[in-house]
């Protein structure tokens, strides 16, 4: 969607994510690993507002702690306008609000939504009207969340989790999310995992391409979320519970409150609970909350990033 080009702000709301599977197979020659992720977009949002302005520039405020992230020409999100204003010509810059409730680091894609919002919201402004495909093909140069932040749904990722394929998903799906402290480092997490492979003296098959299970793609097409629960699976779950071991305590716990099945997303810290339906999550996320965990009750599959006007 798209509107003339505007001196007024822009406001686009991007999801963050949660990955319901995911197989990581060998590294490759570029340093990547090759991935099969099955994407869900969830009730979870990052704000975006643009302005039209003579330079690039980036503030932040949420409910997350926001001090530590860079506000140069290294944000993702000011990497994003930069691109498209390169790409369609554009003179001027850009002056971005992030209101961000997504976690930092936190396997959720927040930074990726981010970036998805910014190319919509400049789209907008400028008036540059790209069409879907090319700002996917820019969304990809930036990272390989950044696509699925803009198509939102339920997706299957493959290559780096870039190259998306919409999964049919029927109804909603209730999930508890446990919010962490602290933020894990992906490349750090991907490291783990590959020491682990190199010291396993049994070492594990790895699918070459790997690929999503297909009981994944029932459950989501049945809008089971008994079957959904027992199809989750993460190979960066162990390496990130060996960097941060306090995750496997949180499973324990999730599970033990009447979660159907809890999953590290991504590359951690955030644990996701896989809850029966809406008043079971409400009674999870109470549970977890009198733990002293910050947890938040979120449903998906939601919309990817798109201009709304309240």
């Amino acid at each position: 969607m798209t509107i003339a080009a505007t001196d007024e702000a822009v406001h686009v709301r991007a999801p963050g994510k949660i990955n319901l599977f995911m197989r990581v197979g060998d590294v490759q020659s570029d340093g990547y690993h090759d991935v099969a992720t099955a994407y869900q977009a969830v009730s979870l949002y990052e704000e975006v507002r643009a302005w039209p302005d003579d330079e690039f520039s980036v503030g932040f405020s949420g409910s997350v702690d926001t001090s530590g992230l860079p506000t140069d020409a290294s944000n993702l999100a000011i990497r994003a306008a930069k691109l498209l204003a390169r790409t369609v010509g554009v003179p001027g810059g850009v002056r971005l609000e992030i209101e961000k409730h997504v976690p930092i680091a936190g396997g959720m894609g927040g930074g990726s939504a981010d970036a998805a919002a910014t190319l919509v919201a400049c789209d907008a402004m400028w008036g540059t009207v790209l069409s879907k495909e090319e700002l996917h093909a820019l969304a990809a140069k930036l990272g390989a969340d950044v696509p699925f932040a803009l198509s939102g749904g339920t997706a299957i990722g493959t290559g780096r989790g870039d190259r998306l394929s919409p999964a049919l998903a029927t109804g909603s799906f209730h999930w508890v999310l446990a919010l962490a402290e602290f933020g894990l480092s992906t490349p750090a997490v991907y490291g783990e995992l590959d020491r682990q492979r190199a010291e396993n003296t049994r070492p594990i098959a790895v699918d070459a391409p790997p690929v999503v299970a297909a009981s994944v793609l029932q459950a989501l097409r049945a809008g089971d979320p008994r079957r959904l629960a027992d199809a989750l699976h993460n190979d960066l779950q162990p390496a990130a519970i060996a960097l941060a071991p306090g995750l496997g305590g949180i499973l324990e716990l999730g599970e033990a409150h009447g979660a159907l099945a809890g999953i590290v997303s991504g590359s951690g810290p955030t644990v996701a609970f896989l809850a029966e339906d809406a008043s079971s999550a409400i009674d999870l996320q109470v549970a977890l909350s009198a733990a002293r965990l910050n947890a938040v009750h979120v449903h998906g599959p939601v919309h990817g990033a798109r201009i709304t006007y309240a």
